[in-house]
């Protein structure tokens, strides 16, 4: 089990949530507000997530202990922390150089630490992230990254920031700690049910863009868990992994 310490508030919470205002010059009011939201969410998240780590114990997650997958959150910040610092240079970084096989393997060696090893690596993830939105520029925000796992696409750095609440609220279930998608943050869930059902339409024929009533009937954190697999619907087909 893990507390807070002096860090989280020197790098989370209301400091993280300035960084989107650093962009009025360039993007939009309405994104800004949306940027204040995410980092605070995302934060939040983070902390809620340090609270209740207990590392060796199968995960939700098939083939993954609860090792991996903190591993794999640790990991996962550490590469939108080099794509912040990429953009903030004016460049443009692959979030995990070397692609598939490189997160991969980094997230197989850490998993192999000590509990202790992984509250720390997870902890120290984290601040690190936080302390990179803290001190993005316009130029930063303005940037593009590389996803490792979407084909090499270019992602605007504006979108990381719900990429990681969602690696955070997402994966913080699959620990099967007691913290279920029922417990998904909502505005977590209306900002990524958008994404989600954005990405969902796009895979389909014209004319096929509707989801399944079965689908729209559900409450809003059952509906996400179904676009992540996390839910079956009898007679609906499972979704394409994301």
């Amino acid at each position: 089990m893990c507390s807070r310490d002096s860090r989280v508030r020197r790098y989370g919470g209301r400091r993280a949530a300035t960084s989107g205002r650093r962009v009025v010059d360039e993007l939009d009011a309405a994104l800004a507000r949306t940027l204040d939201a995410q980092v605070a969410g995302a934060a939040a998240s983070h902390q809620r997530l340090l609270a209740t780590l207990d590392c060796r114990a199968p995960s939700l997650l098939a083939g993954w202990s609860r090792a991996h997958l903190l591993s794999h959150i640790a990991r996962n910040a550490e590469s939108h922390v080099r794509m912040f610092q990429a953009a903030t240079r004016g460049e443009v970084s692959e979030q995990y150089p070397g692609g598939k096989p490189t997160r991969n393997r980094e997230i197989d060696k850490g998993s192999t630490k000590s509990a202790e090893q992984l509250v720390v690596d997870v902890r120290t993830s984290i601040y690190l992230l936080e302390a990179a939105w803290a001190a993005a520029t316009e130029t930063t925000w303005l940037g593009h990254g590389i996803k490792s796992h979407s084909d090499n696409a270019h992602v605007p750095i504006y979108e990381l920031v719900l990429m990681r609440w969602c690696e955070t609220e997402v994966h913080h279930a699959d620990l099967d700690l007691g913290f279920t998608w029922r417990d998904w943050n909502p505005l977590f869930v209306r900002y990524d049910l958008d994404r989600r059902l954005m990405a969902w339409r796009a895979r389909k024929p014209m004319g096929l863009t509707v989801l399944p009533d079965a689908i729209t009937q559900l409450e809003p954190n059952l509906r996400l868990a179904w676009f992540y697999g996390r839910h079956t619907v009898d007679g609906v087909p499972a979704p394409d992994p994301y």
